[in-house]
């Protein structure tokens, strides 16, 4: 029985899971009535366009989102629990399913956004289905809820193999890919792709088999409201793009069809473009309005290329009071690393902290020489980015993070630009801790009390100086290479470079399953190498001691969240669930295999009697031994990435990344501990806006489960949307029922 409920804890959100509100009260209230109403149509096309993700994450999640806003739109959630305790449900039980949903909601989908593993009700499958048929929605059309909760409860509640977490093929779930779809299918595509210049970010891919050939016949989905098969497609060649082609990679007997097709997402994107033009009516300047018209182009039309323009409109719309940014943006989340998942942001800029941000950026091109690395592995100018502190209005997507770094575009973050936002209300709201483990009590005392203002800066220097680091060497389509094949040479042989990126090529589509996570291992090191200067920490008005206990915490969290990464790999299957948890991971083997106990895991015996770890770094050591360690890692992760060389960068980070029993400290036996004192992340309620002629007024929401439901059934408040989804489902499940 214990076994049973430790591994459904795995698969189920806690009753106390912590609700927190995302403050932007004050912030909005500064704005004029003209920013508020920009602000209130892009919040508008960011939740829209955030319900995308249900498709995007798994075959269920849109019709479980249809039941839930069915059942608490059709009451209030006081009176529905009165319904289910005087049906034989708990209290316990009835918290359990608004846990569950509250959880939905925040993640947009049925897999958590960070992790990427299966959540289920914590209550049993005839309880939750009690509540639904006796609620008024289920009185008022009991044969459509009916259909409803019996099309989507099996899958609901399903743990197989293949449904206990996101990936391709065997490994587990996706949408981004019909079911039949695995790694061998994606590569195909990817090769596909590449030919014709397409690129995969807003896309899905479908199989299906020719019966006279027997070979797999490939639908690519570009998203647009237009589902058109015949017409422009902006930046794109439409002869050569839509309709059917044939393709043979070069080691298959005949060719295969692919059928480039658009309309994904459609009635949801045309509601998006909708409130783009009426957010175009409120912009600040020429650079919004046309960077507005490049998205609805590129919604429109499914084109990225179009997307690509409104990016570089969007680089040029300098230190916006209201910023925002709206699209196809990170592949975590596509098993092949290629595909972007849809979100969209509104935020105001918070000036007090925003000074530090442009402090930093000042003086970047001084930080970026410290770097373990030699010039010419460097960009040849680095091209200075806004970077802004941002309260968040509205973030419409599966998760909130705590800064960005955009756009994802190799060539634009290369040649034109990017900008760097740091989410002040997410670090102040989700980045507290309400219980620290796996640290001594003096540590912990320490760690509360500095945890925020050090990751504030490694956020700083993450997004900055990680994410705007290093270059990538191309050979361009004429021949001519963007660095000096003759004198430059690889750090590690010694030897001329003789591997780079072909034009056209990507970081994501040549290094696709293990770019994600070995990036965002990079900027971590970053962060962690430069936040050793003097010169930073001056910045953040950190010195003396206390810049010694900022450097120590910045470390120590890190290693800690190497160690409680261990929740978010899957012995099942050996794969890593969240970029970001592996690569901290990752920074833990990296600093144990330093040695001289500069790191130590250690297994001990809690207060409460159970198994227990403690993690402990020598800070009198961070100089001796951590900053070579992290420094000769960091060099060679840069050198991989500006050489292309993916078998050499992924052989290093599969190492790193290796979960077993066979050394010390025994990492796999510890995730027994780690899984046993997880603590549950935090959720955010948002506010919502509502424009009445030319104000818009601002609702908050109490930060419990109930506050985060009730500000979805406010958001969404009629069937029209509920429709729009309806329709995208039934087109999913059509096309699943026709191959199965």
């Amino acid at each position: 029985m214990a076994e049973t409920e430790s591994y459904l804890s795995e698969y189920t959100l806690p009753n106390d899971t912590g609700v927190c509100l995302l403050e932007c009260t004050t912030a909005f209230s500064g704005l004029t009535d003209k920013e508020k109403l920009y602000s209130h149509y892009i919040s508008q096309a960011a939740f829209t366009g955030g319900l995308i993700v249900l498709i995007q994450t798994s075959p269920e999640s849109p019709g479980v989102y249809l039941l839930l806003q069915k059942v608490f739109r059709s009451q209030p959630i006081s009176e529905l629990e009165k319904i289910a305790l005087d049906s034989g449900v708990s209290a316990e039980e009835f918290q359990s399913l608004l846990i569950y949903a509250a959880g939905f909601y925040a993640n947009m989908g049925n897999y958590k956004s960070f992790g990427d593993s299966k959540f289920i009700p914590k209550l049993s499958k005839e309880k939750f289905e009690l509540v639904v048929m006796k609620s008024a929605a289920a009185k008022s059309d009991p044969k459509g809820m009916r259909s409803l909760w019996d099309r989507v409860s099996e899958r609901l509640y399903s743990l197989d193999s293949r449904h206990k977490e996101l990936g391709l093929g065997e490994n587990g779930t996706t949408t981004y890919f019909s079911e039949n779809c695995d790694k061998r299918d994606a590569e195909i595509a990817q090769k596909f792709l590449n030919k014709m210049n397409i690129s995969a970010y807003n896309t899905r891919l479908f199989k299906t088999t020719d019966k006279s050939s027997n070979l797999p016949v490939y639908e690519i989905r570009l998203a647009s409201s237009n589902n058109s098969a015949d017409g422009e497609i902006p930046g794109y060649n439409s002869d050569k793009i839509l309709g059917e082609h044939a393709f043979s990679p070069t080691d298959t007997a005949g060719p295969i069809k692919f059928n480039v097709t658009r309309g994904d997402y459609s009635p949801l994107l045309k509601i998006v473009c909708e409130n783009l033009e009426m957010a175009k009516k409120y912009t600040a300047n020429d650079n919004e309005s046309r960077m507005l018209d490049e998205y609805i182009k590129s919604f429109t039309s499914g084109s990225l290329p179009a997307h690509k323009d409104g990016s570089r409109f969007w680089i040029r719309n300098k230190s916006p009071i209201v910023e925002m940014y709206i699209g196809f943006i990170e592949s975590y989340r596509d098993p092949y690393g290629v595909r972007g998942e849809f979100e969209g942001f509104v935020a105001v800029v918070n000036k007090e902290m925003s000074m530090k941000f442009t402090q930093l950026v000042e003086n970047a091109e001084h930080l970026l020489a410290h770097l373990p690395w030699p010039t010419e592995y460097e960009k040849d100018t680095f091209l200075r980015p806004d970077f802004t502190s941002l309260d968040v209005l509205s973030f419409g997507g599966s998760g909130i993070p705590a800064g960005i770094n955009i756009p994802n575009y190799d060539d634009i973050r290369q040649n034109e630009g990017f900008k760097n936002v740091s989410l002040g209300n997410v670090l102040t709201a989700g980045y507290k801790d309400s219980k620290v483990t796996f640290l001594s009590d003096a540590d912990k005392d320490l760690f509360i009390k500095l945890k925020l203002p050090a990751f504030e800066v490694q956020v700083g220097l993450h997004e900055l100086l990680g994410h705007g680091s290093g270059k990538l060497f191309i050979k361009e389509k004429d021949g001519t290479f963007n660095f000096d094949i003759e004198s430059v040479k690889h750090t590690e042989s010694c030897e001329k470079i003789s591997k780079w990126y072909e034009s056209g090529e990507t970081w994501d589509s040549k290094f696709s399953t293990v770019a994600a996570s070995y990036e965002e291992c990079r900027a971590e090191c970053v962060g962690l190498y430069l936040c050793l200067s003097t010169d930073v920490l001056k910045i953040f008005g950190h010195t003396h001691d206390d810049a010694d206990d900022i450097i120590y915490i910045n470390w120590l969290n890190m290693v800690r969240a190497g160690l409680i990464g261990l929740e978010f790999y899957s012995p099942d299957t050996g794969k890593w669930k969240q970029a970001h948890m592996n690569a901290r991971y990752v920074i833990l083997q990296v600093l144990i295999e330093a040695g001289e106990d500069f790191v130590k895991v250690e297994k001990i015996t809690g207060e409460d009697g159970k198994p227990d770890l403690r993690i402990t770094l020598d800070r009198t050591k961070i100089i001796s031994v951590g900053k070579p360690a992290i420094g000769k890692f960091l060099r060679k992760l840069q050198v991989y990435k500006s050489t292309g060389d993916y078998e050499a960068g992924k052989e290093m980070y599969d190492f790193f990344s290796n979960v077993d029993n066979t050394t010390e400290p025994h990492f796999l036996r510890l995730r027994d501990v780690v899984m046993a004192r997880k603590q549950p992340r935090k959720m955010f309620v948002q506010h919502n806006t509502t424009a009445n002629g030319n104000s818009v007024e601002m609702k908050s929401y109490e930060p419990t489960p109930t506050g985060l439901i009730e500000s979805f059934i406010d958001r969404f408040p009629s069937n029209d949307i509920d429709d729009c989804l309806y329709s995208l489902w039934a087109k999913d499940r059509s096309y699943f029922e026709t191959i199965y």
